[in-house]
Order: structure tokens, then C-alpha cells, then sequence
């Protein structure tokens, strides 16, 4: 299989943890791929046409995309190790889209400063895209803690991608302050092998 990937890219940074917790990392060829909404530079267009990373090409048949389609996918493919069975599922997928959801926002925010001409940006957007990861924060902080203790699932991931992300675009945000158990157990979840070995690289 091919995977294009940036080593920046926090949603391929979940194809990667998933593909080391599942023991699959020898199966996959990583082809490096950059663009951006203005720019689509090597971004693979005949395997994604939105022109977004990562894209993941198996053996056989058309490429697979987005970055929850390519979980699902390479769980199914090792098993179903991340992703639960019956009522547990719910829950787990939830997780993801919210981890999601707050890299979509920070994305937006980045993307504001460096591709918007600098006279057509506009601050009160870029607030309203971290009131976003801001109340998703505080509902993972206490509504959701408990949903991120156990065995480890793509919801857990998703969510500590997410996290790591912001401390790499977003550091003067400073997420920590004011929610102690998400900081808490984001060290935690930091320190496994799998998230140590993808951390984002300039």
C-alpha cells in the first residue's frame, strides 16, 4: 500500500499511531505530499481529488480517503483492534469527530494567517474557530474524561493528535489552562511509543 503523508499533518499522524498500535507499518509505502487550499503542490489529485492528505492506495482497487475512512479501513484490515464492537462505538466514533473537529478549526486558524492576504483577514473569524476547540476542550475536560480512560481506541488517538497539534500551531493558547484532567492525561497519552515516534516535524 501507498500512504501520502506529511509528517505535519495531524490527521496522518492518526493513519501512523493507528498503523503502529496494529503492527502494520511494513505494509505501507509513505509517499511525502504538501499543497494547500490555493496551492495543491504535490498533493496526490488522481488518488484524492479534494486534494487533501493523507490518501491511502491498497493493493486493489481505488484509493481510500479521508483520514476516518483510512482508520476504519486499516483496523478492519488488522482486525478491529481500535475501534469497538456494538454500543462501544458509539461513543469511540464520537471521540473522533470531536478530535477531528478541533483540528479542522486550528487548521482554519493557520491557514487564515498564512494564506489570507494580510488586509482581508479577519481576527473575529479566527476567535469564532477557537470558540470551537475552546468548548470542545472544556466538554473533553469533563463530560467526556471518562470516555478517554481504557483501552486504547482511534477516539483517544484522534483526540491526543488533536491536542498535540494545538500545542504545535496554537501554543500561545495555552489549552491547559483551566482543565487539569485533560492536561493530565494528555502527559500520559503523550508518552506512548506510537505518539513519541509521529510527533509533527517542520
Amino acid at each position: 500500500m501507498k500512504l501520502f503523508y506529511s509528517r505535519t499533518s495531524p490527521y496522518v499522524r492518526k493513519v501512523m499511531v493507528l498503523l503502529a498500535e496494529t503492527g502494520q507499518l511494513g505494509d505501507v509505502e509513505l509517499v511525502p505530499a504538501a499543497g494547500s487550499p490555493v496551492n495543491t503542490g504535490t498533493m496526490p489529485l488522481d488518488h484524492n481529488p479534494l486534494g487533501k492528505i493523507p490518501a491511502l492506495q491498497p493493493e486493489k482497487g481505488p484509493a481510500i480517503f479521508d483520514s476516518r475512512v483510512i482508520c476504519r479501513y486499516l483496523d478492519a484490515r488488522a482486525g478491529g483492534k481500535l475501534y469497538p464492537s456494538g454500543d462501544a462505538l458509539w461513543p469511540v466514533l464520537t471521540l473522533e469527530a470531536m478530535g477531528d473537529g478541533m483540528t479542522d478549526a486550528a487548521i482554519l486558524m493557520v491557514y487564515e494567517s498564512r494564506v489570507r492576504p494580510e488586509d482581508k483577514r479577519m481576527p473575529e473569524w479566527v476567535e469564532g474557530q477557537w470558540q470551537k476547540v475552546s468548548r470542545a476542550l472544556d466538554a473533553l475536560d469533563t463530560t467526556w474524561l471518562a470516555h478517554l480512560t481504557g483501552p486504547l481506541t482511534m477516539g483517544q488517538v484522534a483526540v491526543g493528535c488533536a491536542l498535540e497539534y494545538l500545542d504545535f500551531r496554537h501554543a500561545a493558547r495555552n489549552w491547559r489552562e483551566a482543565r487539569p484532567n485533560l492536561a493530565a492525561w494528555q502527559k500520559g497519552f503523550g508518552q506512548t511509543q506510537s505518539m513519541l515516534d509521529t510527533v509533527p516535524l517542520e
